[in-house]
């Protein structure tokens, strides 16, 4: 197969199109080796057409792949797109049941997995009546004609997070990604010469379109870890030849530990060699203030944070050049329109508080087989993110979403995310969860979990003095648990229902 010339040279996906620019260049590093753009568009070609089998075009049809970040993973995501098909990327981190129910749900074709995970889906995928092929297996077909495809057909389908409720499959064309990543490539200068570290899982637009479409589509290089490891990434980090990394804020907080347990020479090391990079990011959940400011002590940079979901790929975002206050995300993105709205349909003023609705190409095209979802999701062509924001000073200040993050007490609304990011501050929070649970005196009463830092302790009657030299009456937390640690998803998001879980069926904790 390698050296084998693709046999024609349809219309192909914009990401993938790019790629003959590039061809000598390295796109990919990952721990089976080095490769190029051209190893990907050949790799790429021989998938597809083991996924055609002779048909012309797989028309949409959903095809699933789980493998591990790597060479093998891009290969298999161009091949689906170059065939026809429509990319539905599985978890990792995701049990059994979880990728059962994407996998029914998208009604998919093909599972495509990495040969070590052959055996737990193989009867998945029967009982749906899917093909099952490994990535050793799909690539041995010699390469045919592939289909020209428009921009405006489907290409991917991530599952939401399922913070809020049942994970739904959201559609994007390839259209769609390439105004993602468009955006993003114009806002933070990428170019040929850049290298990033992948740390990030690949199920999720922040792995996908912010660090792997964004490389590829500018001829840079991925250095792609297998899994998340903060000795290995610090390795790289150190090394002086990255010149871009993003992570979610639990990755940046493990980054710290290990380097505060590490010797005074190996974290003089690595301090120098991640202030060579030219910009580090943050995403994916709220960035704490005391992780922005230990992360600049640490490295010299200031965590770049942005804004984004899995429905629109990302919105705003703080400057490449120019000042990040701690708690704000920027401006809208290039190409991106933004707006904050009230209750009753409004625009409001800056300094109220409003949900954000979303505005571009970059926004989905659909919910899968979920036509009142869609509906719901847009007014007058916007899209309503379900979060709200505030405008101070030009920037946006993410509030929290309107369903979870903004807590109806005693006649006030009250933010979620304000309460957590002062109770981060008390010496004996590690990391913490704010929620409201329904109550008959106050509408909801403000609930908080915690976990604790090494051997401290923590009870409601000392936290609540303390909180109220710090906070308005109402928004003092009402209840507290402690537990060894909060319930995340696989990008670290706090899972909010199941904190709230916690609370149920008890009066006072």
């Amino acid at each position: 197969m390698p050296g084998d010339p693709t046999p024609t040279h349809p219309r192909a996906p914009p990401l993938v199109a790019r790629a003959g620019e590039h061809a000598a260049r390295t796109a990919v590093v990952d721990p089976t080796g080095t490769f190029t753009y051209r190893d990907l568009e050949i790799a790429s070609s021989h998938i597809a057409s083991g996924l055609l089998r002779g048909r012309p075009d797989l028309e949409e049809a959903r095809v699933a792949f789980l493998i591990p970040p790597g060479f093998a993973y891009v290969a298999v995501q161009w091949g689906i797109w170059r065939a026809g098909g429509v990319a539905v990327p599985l978890a990792l981190s995701h049990p059994t049941p979880e990728l059962d129910h994407v996998i029914r749900d998208a009604e998919v074709e093909t599972v495509v997995v990495s040969p070590t995970f052959a055996e737990a889906l193989r009867p998945v995928a029967a009982h749906v009546g899917a093909r099952l092929v490994t990535t050793s297996e799909v690539p041995n077909t010699r390469a045919v004609r592939l289909p020209d495809l428009r921009a405006d057909r489907r290409a991917m389908m991530v599952y939401t997070s399922g913070t809020t409720g049942k994970p739904k499959g959201v559609v994007t064309t390839h259209a769609n990604i390439t105004a993602q990543i468009a955006s993003l490539v114009a806002a933070w200068e990428w170019t040929s010469e850049d290298r990033i570290l992948l740390v990030l899982p690949l199920h999720h637009v922040h792995g996908i379109v912010n660090v792997l479409g964004c490389a590829l589509w500018s001829g840079a290089c991925v250095e792609m870890l297998e899994r998340f490891d903060a000795e290995a990434a610090w390795v790289r980090l150190a090394s002086g030849e990255l010149t871009l990394f993003m992570a979610v804020p639990t990755i940046y907080r493990k980054l710290i530990a290990s380097w505060e347990a590490a010797a005074p020479d190996v974290r003089r090391a690595r301090s120098e060699g991640c202030a060579q990079l030219r910009l580090m990011v943050s995403g994916s959940a709220a960035l704490p203030v005391q992780i922005l400011e230990r992360w600049q002590e640490i490295s010299g940079h200031v965590l770049l944070e942005r804004y984004g979901m899995t429905e629109i790929g990302m919105a705003l975002s703080n400057p490449l050049h120019g000042e990040r206050p701690p708690g704000f995300v920027g401006t809208p993105l290039p190409d991106v329109d933004v707006r904050l709205l009230d209750e009753h349909g409004a625009e409001v003023l800056p300094g109220r508080p409003g949900e954000i609705e979303v505005r571009g190409p970059n926004v989905f095209l659909e919910y899968w087989r979920n036509p009142e979802a869609t509906r719901a999701a847009f007014h007058d062509g916007w899209f309503r993110t379900g979060d709200l924001a505030v405008v101070e000073d030009g920037a946006y200040r993410i509030l929290g979403r309107s369903s979870v993050d903004i807590i109806k007490t005693g006649g006030y609304k009250v933010s979620a995310l304000e309460i957590e990011e002062l109770l981060r501050t008390h010496p004996s929070v590690a990391e913490c969860a704010v929620v409201g649970i329904e109550d008959p005196e106050w509408g909801e009463r403000i609930c908080a979990a915690v976990e604790l830092q090494p051997t401290a302790t923590l009870s409601l009657d000392e936290l609540q003095p303390w909180a109220k030299a710090r906070l308005a009456p109402y928004k003092v937390p009402r209840a507290l648990q402690c537990v060894p640690a909060l319930p995340r998803n696989a990008m670290g998001k706090i899972v909010k229902p199941a904190v709230a879980m916690l609370f149920a069926d008890r009066e006072t904790v």
